[in-house]
C-alpha cells in the first residue's frame, strides 16, 4: 500500500507540474505583466524608505579632503604643516627635486630648510607669495641641498620678494667653504641679470642677508617672532655640515640635511614631533641602478650618508611621533627596498618622503597626505606692492647694440595705446 500511495503522489505532482507550465506558457504575458507590478512596487517602497532617511554626506556641501590643495585650508594659530618640496637624489630627475621642506607656522613665518636643485619650482606651485619665503636654512653646501638658492633669489626678487633674501648656514674649515663665501660668488654670478634690471623693474629683493655661524657649535642661531631655530654639527663628507631643530608654540621639527648618525642628533632630536632624517638609496640599487663602483656604492651609501638600516636604528632610539625617511628615488623599484631595510630596525610610525607630501602638525594628531596643484599655474601673488624705478638707474645698450634696433614701432605704439585707453593714463611710447 505504501509503494502504491507514493507512486500515486509522484505522479499526481508531474501532472500538477504540467498543468502549472502548461498555464505559465499560455499565460506568459500576464505573468510578466504582474512581476513588473510587483517589483515596481518593492522599488517604490525602498525609495520612499531611502528618502525618509537624511544622507550621510551632503549633495552639495564640500566634504573634508584627504588630500592638500594649496591655498585651500586656513593654518591655525596652533598648527605646524610641513610640505616636502624635494625629496631626491644629487642628480635630477623630473618625478624629484632635490633637498628641501618647507615649515609653515600658525603665526604666519614660513621656513625652508635646503633648497636643492628642483625646489624652486615646487615651492612656485605651492601659490605662496614669495615675499613670505624669504629665510632659508642651509645645512652644507653640496648642490642637492643648496644648488636652487640661485632660483630663489632671481625668481623670488622678480615675483615679488622686495626684500633681501634671508640665508643661514654653516662656516666651514676655511672662510672660502662657508655660506658667506658661497653666497658672495652666488651674488657675482647674477651681477649681469641684476643690471639688466635696474631701471625697468623693482629690484630691491635682488640682495641677500647672510647669517654664517661655526657649524662646530650647538647653538640657537635664530630667536624670533617666538620661533627658535638651533643648528647642532653634522658628520657628512668633510667639516661644515649642520642639522637644525625648530621649536614653536610646543611644537618641534627637526631636519638632519645629510649626516651619518652622530651623537648630536641623538641629542637634540629628543622628544620632537616630526624628525626628518635621510635613510640614503639601498647599496644594491646605488650599484645597479645609480652606476656607482662596490666600493663607491659602500663609501657613499653607508659612510657619507645613511643606510636605511642606520636611519632605523636612530629612529628606534629617538622614538619621535613621527620618523620621516627621505633622500632616495621614489617609485615601485626602490622605495620598497628602503622600506624593507628600515623596518628590519625600526618598527614606529613612519612616512616615506615624496615630493608634495604634507604633514599637519598638532599637539593631538598628525596628518599626513599628498599635495594636488596646478601643474599650469602663474606667478604666485604679490604679497606687497612694487615701487616706481627711476630710469636713471637705466643701464641701457652701447650706440653699437642701440643702432641694431630693426623698426617695428607701427606694431609696438598700439600696445602702449591700448595701455593707456585701458588704465585711463597716458603710457609715453620711448623714443629711443
Amino acid at each position: 500500500m505504501t509503494a502504491r500511495k507514493s507512486w500515486i503522489w509522484a505522479a499526481a505532482l508531474v501532472m500538477s507540474g504540467a498543468i502549472l507550465g502548461g498555464w505559465l506558457v499560455a499565460n506568459e504575458k500576464l505573468l510578466r505583466s504582474t512581476l513588473k507590478i510587483a517589483q515596481s512596487a518593492i522599488t517604490t517602497n525602498d525609495a520612499h524608505a531611502q528618502n525618509s532617511q537624511e544622507p550621510l554626506v551632503s549633495p552639495t556641501e564640500a566634504r573634508e579632503r584627504d588630500f592638500y590643495a594649496p591655498n585651500s585650508e586656513t593654518l591655525r594659530p596652533d598648527e605646524m604643516r610641513v610640505i616636502a618640496c624635494g625629496t631626491g637624489m644629487p642628480t635630477p630627475r623630473p618625478a624629484q627635486g632635490a633637498a628641501c621642506f618647507l615649515v609653515e607656522l600658525g603665526n604666519g613665518e614660513k621656513f625652508l630648510f635646503d633648497i636643492g636643485e628642483g625646489s624652486v619650482e615646487r615651492l612656485f606651485g605651492l601659490q605662496i607669495p614669495t615675499a613670505f619665503l624669504d629665510k632659508v636654512f642651509i645645512g652644507h653646501l653640496h648642490g642637492d641641498h643648496f644648488g636652487d638658492i640661485g632660483a630663489l633669489y632671481v625668481a623670488g626678487g622678480i615675483a615679488g620678494r622686495f626684500t633681501p633674501l634671508r640665508i643661514w648656514g654653516p662656516s666651514g674649515a676655511t672662510p672660502e667653504l662657508g655660506t658667506a663665501a658661497a653666497i658672495d660668488a652666488m651674488e657675482k654670478m647674477f651681477a649681469w641679470d641684476l643690471a639688466g634690471r635696474l631701471g625697468q623693474t623693482d629690484v630691491r629683493g635682488f640682495a641677500t642677508d647672510v647669517t654664517e655661524f661655526d657649524y662646530k657649535k650647538v647653538q640657537v642661531v635664530y630667536e624670533e617672532n617666538g620661533v627658535t631655530i638651533k643648528s647642532f654639527p653634522a658628520i657628512h663628507a668633510i667639516d661644515g655640515s649642520v642639522s637644525y631643530r625648530l621649536e614653536w608654540n610646543g611644537l618641534s621639527f627637526v631636519f638632519s640635511s645629510d649626516t651619518y648618525p652622530n651623537k648630536w642628533f641623538i641629542e637634540e632630536a629628543k622628544d620632537a614631533d616630526l624628525v626628518v632624517h635621510e635613510a640614503f638609496i639601498a647599496v644594491p640599487d646605488l650599484v645597479a641602478r645609480y652606476g656607482l663602483t662596490p666600493e663607491a656604492a659602500l663609501q657613499v651609501g653607508t659612510q657619507i650618508h645613511t643606510a636605511p638600516e642606520a636611519f632605523g636604528k636612530v629612529m628606534s632610539n629617538l622614538k619621535p611621533r613621527l620618523a620621516v625617511a627621505y633622500h632616495f628615488w621614489t617609485g615601485i623599484d626602490s622605495t620598497p627596498g628602503v622600506f624593507e631595510r628600515i623596518r628590519t630596525t625600526y618598527d614606529g610610525p613612519l612616512s616615506l618622503a615624496q615630493d608634495y607630501m604634507v604633514w599637519n602638525v598638532t599637539k593631538d594628531e598628525i596628518r599626513t597626505r599628498m599635495t594636488f596643484l596646478d601643474h599650469e599655474s602663474w606667478n604666485p601673488p604679490v604679497a606687497y606692492a612694487a615701487e616706481p624705478v627711476d630710469p636713471d638707474d637705466l643701464v641701457g645698450y652701447s650706440p653699437l647694440i642701440e643702432a641694431g634696433r630693426w623698426d617695428v614701432d607701427d606694431v609696438l605704439r598700439p600696445i602702449y595705446q591700448e595701455a593707456s585707453e585701458a588704465l585711463g593714463r597716458e603710457f609715453p611710447y620711448p623714443e629711443n
